[in-house]
């Protein structure tokens, strides 16, 4: 790799290669830059900076090929509510629409309309968000949808055979939960 990084995401991308991106080098300051591992040859590469640095985000797979990179902190502890879109082909990030809240530590989970999920998460670093809401891959545009029924971060979510969405455990301060709901 071109730059040490943690906290950061890595996303197979459709042609087997993978585009890490963002975390951070010192624990502290988050990194914008990006680098995709050719899987053939072995190497990496520097591709396009992300128009916000960020760690502690999520990234997901879009059915067009394309990567969603969804919140996360710039400072370690403030969370983004912007979103952006890498596109696979050229290497260029484009802002897309912005969250409802701001998160960190949340989850996101690709419906099988192609739209995305982000459940959870935390604003400030200590207290949990209830919120989900989806982003429409064709729109660029989120919207708020059911809450959970209990707030949480650091939890887990899981696709499910009949596209349903599983959400379990993760924290709401200063409890460690033990508990799991459904989305679909």
């Amino acid at each position: 790799m071109n730059a040490a990084r943690l906290f950061h995401t890595a996303s197979i991308l459709t042609n087997g290669n993978v585009l890490v991106v963002g975390g951070t080098a010192d624990g502290s300051t988050a990194l914008s830059s990006a680098e995709v591992y050719d899987s053939s040859t072995g190497v990496w590469t520097t591709t396009g900076t992300m128009n916000a640095a960020r760690l502690f985000h999520t990234a997901s797979i879009l059915t067009n090929g394309n990567v969603l990179v969804v919140g996360g902190t710039a400072d370690g502890s403030t969370a983004l509510s912007s979103a952006e879109v890498y596109d696979s082909s050229t290497g260029v990030w484009t802002t897309t629409g912005t969250m409802n809240a701001a998160r960190l530590f949340h989850t996101a989970s690709i419906l099988t309309n192609g739209n995305v999920l982000v459940a959870g998460g935390t604003a400030d670093g200590s207290t949990a968000l209830s919120s989900a809401e989806v982003y429409d891959s064709s729109t660029g545009i989120w919207t708020t949808t059911v809450t959970m029924n209990t707030a949480r971060f650091f939890h887990t979510a899981s696709i499910l055979t009949n596209g349903n969405v599983l959400v379990a455990d993760g924290a709401n301060i200063p409890t460690i939960l033990s508990s799991a709901e459904v989305y679909g």
